[in-house]
C-alpha cells in the first residue's frame, strides 16, 4: 500500500504550543516498524490552480504571500512562515496522491492531512487547506470518478469540508462528531451524528454502523476520503468520547469492508490526535494504517 508523507516540512513552532507537530514524523516511522510492505512516498506540491477547485483566490494569495490579517492568523492558530505554506500545499498533495493510489490499488494514506476546518476564504483551527474538498474536486475534474464521500471521523465536526461542499450533490458530507465539542457553530454536513461526552465503543460503533447504512441510501460514491481522526481514543485530551484502541480498531474496519463489500476504493487522511500521552496518538494512527493496508491490493 502506498502511503505519502509531509514530516519533513516542520512548522516552527513557538515552545508550549500545543498542536503536536512531532506526531507526523512519530507516525511514519512507527508505520515503517509495524506495516510490512508499506510504500512511502513524499506529498507532491499542491498548485495555485488546484487548490482553487476548494478555496477561493484571494486566500490562497493571502496565505501564499504572508498577508493574512491578525485575525486570521489567529484563527489559524499558526504563526505564518513559508515552511507554513509549503507543507499545508504537500498536505493536501498528499491526499490528492492518496486518493489517485487508492482508485488503482482499493486503499492508500496520507500520513497527515484531515484539514477538514478549512473553509474557501479562511482557514481555522490548525487548517489552512481542506485537503479532501480539494482532492475530491481534482478527482472529478481528472474524471477518475463522479461521485466521492468524505467520511470524517475526527472527534470535531468537520465544518469546512460541510461549508465548502454544501452545494455540491456530487460529494457526500458525513461527520461523526462530538456533540459539544469544537467548533462550537457548527456547519450543516450531508449527515451530521452528534455524539454525547463519553459515548464508548458500543455507542460509537452502532451510530457508525446506522450512519453507513444511511450514507449508502441516500448516495452512490465511487470514491471515500476517510478521515480517521485518533482523537476520539479515552485517552485523548480534546476528544471525550472515551472510545479504546480496540474500538478504534473496529471503527477503522466498519469503514473499510463497508467499502470494500462495494467495490469502493478508500483514501485515508489521519486528522486530529491530542493525546496526553503522544505515544497514544501515534499507536491509534499506525493501527490505522496497518487495518487500511489489509484491504489494499497487493503488488
Amino acid at each position: 500500500m502506498k502511503a505519502f508523507y509531509s514530516d519533513h516540512f516542520v512548522l516552527p513552532l513557538p515552545e508550549g504550543h500545543r498542536f503536536p507537530m512531532q506526531k507526523y514524523s512519530l507516525i511514519r516511522q512507527g508505520a515503517c516498524d509495524a506495516v510490512p510492505g508499506l510504500e512511502f512516498h513524499e506529498a507532491p506540491y499542491t498548485s495555485d490552480g488546484v487548490l482553487a477547485l476548494a478555496h477561493h483566490p484571494s486566500y490562497i494569495e493571502r496565505v501564499s504571500t504572508g498577508a493574512l490579517s491578525p485575525a486570521e492568523q489567529k484563527a489559524i492558530g499558526f504563526p505564518w512562515t513559508p515552511r507554513m505554506v509549503e507543507r499545508s500545499r504537500r498536505s493536501a498533495g498528499a491526499t490528492i496522491e492518496a486518493c489517485r493510489a487508492a482508485l488503482q490499488a482499493g486503499a492508500a494514506v496520507n500520513l497527515a492531512g484531515g484539514t477538514h476546518h478549512a473553509h474557501a476564504d479562511r482557514g481555522e483551527g490548525f487548517c489552512v487547506f481542506n485537503d479532501a474538498a480539494i482532492a475530491a474536486r481534482l478527482m472529478q475534474a481528472e474524471r477518475r470518478v463522479r461521485r466521492v464521500a468524505i467520511v470524517d471521523l475526527d472527534v470535531h465536526q468537520g465544518n469546512g469540508t460541510a461549508s465548502i461542499l454544501a452545494c455540491d450533490d456530487s460529494v457526500f458530507t458525513l461527520s461523526l462528531h462530538g456533540e459539544r465539542n469544537y467548533p462550537f457553530r457548527k456547519e450543516t454536513s450531508d449527515l451530521d451524528v452528534a455524539l454525547p461526552d463519553g459515548t464508548g465503543d458500543d455507542a460509537y460503533l452502532a451510530a457508525l454502523q446506522e450512519a453507513l447504512a444511511e450514507l449508502f441510501r441516500r448516495f452512490a460514491p465511487q470514491l471515500i476520503i476517510y478521515l480517521a481522526g485518533a482523537d476520539p481514543h479515552e485517552g485523548d485530551r480534546l476528544g471525550r468520547l472515551k472510545l479504546t484502541m480496540s474500538g478504534l480498531a473496529a471503527r477503522d474496519h466498519l469503514v473499510l469492508a463497508t467499502a470494500r463489500q462495494r467495490g469502493i476504493p478508500v483514501a485515508v487522511a489521519m486528522a486530529g490526535g491530542y493525546g496526553k500521552n503522544i505515544q497514544d496518538t501515534v499507536a491509534v494512527h499506525v493501527q490505522t494504517i496497518a487495518i487500511a493496508s489489509q484491504y489494499a491490493i497487493g503488488p
